[in-house]
């Protein structure tokens, strides 16, 4: 029998009926069954999975292999079991759960022979809701670095690896982690890969959310969670020396599984494991996460971090539940550096330094979108000067010198509609202050700015937005209504009279539009002059 190009690994507990479709997705392949492997272990399941992958055996006696075992706890011993006995040149791991589109093996392994590649990575995609890091799947890229890439956050077994790299290496999966298991066997696998490449021009694998969403990812517990990504960590750290690539991998774990320690069940938790799980964290900040780690950590996880390492659980937990409810605190604005006045901020008794509380070149924008709040909007005229009143409270103390509230010319770029607000680049133009601007101190944190805006007797249409600085860097804020009551049209001006109108479009935001109540008289002559002029106002 001639050596197969691929052997499948298959761990399975308990997945009916997703596994049916996982494994008529693997029978299906383009790639052939002549050329296929795929091994199955059965880990104890109680739901008729493993008589399934009995009838696929029966069914494919020359592809599928079954094996049958005790429950093991997670899916490392089966994987580990399969290896034992596979016999492709590359090996692929498949969530019993999930599956493959149909020419996916035949694509990967015809990529991991053009460029003699080590390991290979499908695109993968999420269904039913089922969450997958896209940023990887930029292109087909037959050399990547998994230091200089977004590697570190695709850490799933679920690719392609070429077997005597696997085997060379003794490469197998830690039987004592109930979750993350696949971390430690793929970061070594790159790691010790003479070249890795990435195939996104084609959705190799769907990965399913269950219905009851109880894929194991989603069920462990804050202490569990807690010591698998210690371990992995610990594992990562013998095989990458302290340093910039360390850090690289690092901040994955840091944003993501430390980080969802942190978030709104763990006030939720008894004091007792509130405590324990501070303590663990304390161990691991202590010992990965280096200046830069913690410098390039947005303020919202850095504040948590810190306080987690000074043992500070009551203001730890505040900062969560308020946030949870009322938002994020305000940013306190001093000259070109700002903070984030979470609890614990210069408080002698939590005895943390400012930095840990400072915005440190990330951008805010989305934050000081959500803080720009519209309290009214009115007209305000003093003979024949009518001028537009407009009263935000903005999520900002301390100076306010910085901030302009303007009426604005075209649509904000797309890219701006996600967040509600842009950065700006440092030396783009900005509109001057025209009118006037007050700030006062807003009763429940943030300041008051009432801006009273003159306007002039012209056919326009203008976005009212909040220009201000924060930490050294220009943002733009339009301002949407929030449900305000819009005030009622004014007209104004005796021998040229305008129309004012205050108005939501259809993003939420408001629009000041003037516009003459005489237009010209209608024939040929009257429609060359509007259009001349419409020409002189773009």
């Amino acid at each position: 029998m001639t050596e197969p190009a691929v052997t499948v690994v298959v761990a399975v507990y308990n997945t009916m009926p997703y596994l049916t479709e996982c494994l008529n997705s693997l029978v299906g392949q383009s790639i052939g069954r002549e050329r296929l492997e795929v091994i199955a272990v059965d880990d104890g399941s109680t739901d008729g999975s493993g008589q399934e992958l009995d009838r696929f055996a029966a069914l494919y006696p020359g592809t599928v292999k079954v094996i049958h075992q005790a429950n093991s706890g997670g899916p490392a011993a089966p994987s580990n079991r399969a290896l034992e006995i596979a016999t492709g040149r590359y090996v692929y791991f498949i969530g019993s759960d999930d599956y493959l589109g149909e020419e996916a093996l035949e694509r990967m392994v015809s990529y991991a022979d053009e460029h003699d590649s080590d390991v290979v990575i499908g695109k993968m995609v999420g269904t039913n809701g089922r969450y997958v890091h896209q940023k990887l799947y930029n292109g087909n890229h037959p050399d990547i670095s998994l230091y200089e890439s977004a590697l570190p956050y695709t850490l799933a077994n679920t690719k392609l690896f070429r077997r005597e790299l696997v085997e060379k290496h003794g490469l197998r999966f830690p039987e004592d982690l109930p979750v993350g298991s696949d971390q430690p066997f793929t970061i070594e696998a790159c790691v010790r890969a003479r070249r890795i490449s990435v195939l996104s021009d084609y959705t190799c694998y769907y990965a399913v959310k269950r219905g009851d969403a109880s894929n194991i990812t989603y069920r462990a517990d804050h202490l569990a969670r807690l010591r698998c990504t210690a371990q992995i960590m610990r594992h990562t750290a013998g095989l990458i020396e302290a340093g910039p690539r360390r850090d690289a991998v690092f901040k994955r774990h840091f944003e993501w599984e430390l980080s969802k320690l942190l978030q709104k069940d763990f006030p939720l938790l008894d004091a007792g494991t509130q405590r324990r799980v501070c303590d663990g964290l304390a161990q691991l900040l202590d010992a990965y996460f280096t200046d830069g780690l913690r410098d390039a950590t947005g303020v919202k996880r850095r504040v948590r971090f810190a306080l987690a390492r000074r043992g500070a659980v009551e203001e730890l937990c505040r900062a969560i539940t308020d946030e949870a409810e009322h938002g994020a605190p305000p940013f306190l604005v001093e000259g070109d550096r700002a903070f984030a006045a979470y609890p614990g901020f210069r408080d002698p008794e939590v005895g943390l330094d400012d930095r840990e509380y400072e915005v440190l070149g990330e951008s805010v924008a989305g934050r000081l979108a959500t803080g720009t709040k519209l309290e009214s909007a009115d007209w305000e005229q003093h003979g024949t000067e009518l001028s537009c009143v407009v009263r935000l409270r903005v999520g900002i103390t301390g100076d306010t010198s910085s901030a302009v509230v303007a009426l604005a010319h075209g649509a904000m770029p797309q890219s701006a509609d996600k967040p509600g607000a842009r950065k700006l680049p440092g030396d783009a133009a900005r509109p001057k202050r025209v009118g006037t601007l007050t700030a006062d101190p807003a009763g429940d944190g943030g300041t008051l700015l009432t801006a009273r805006i003159p306007l002039e007797p012209t056919r326009t249409k203008r976005g009212v937005r909040l220009y201000v600085d924060v930490a050294g860097s220009p943002y733009e804020i339009p301002v949407r209504t929030e449900g305000q009551p819009m005030p009622l049209a004014r007209r104004w001006g005796t021998t040229d009279p305008h129309r004012v109108a205050a108005n939501t479009n259809t993003k939420g935001r408001l629009v000041i539009t003037t516009a003459p109540l005489r237009e010209p008289k209608s024939g040929v002559g009257a429609r060359v002059r509007r259009t001349l002029s419409r020409s002189k106002r773009k």
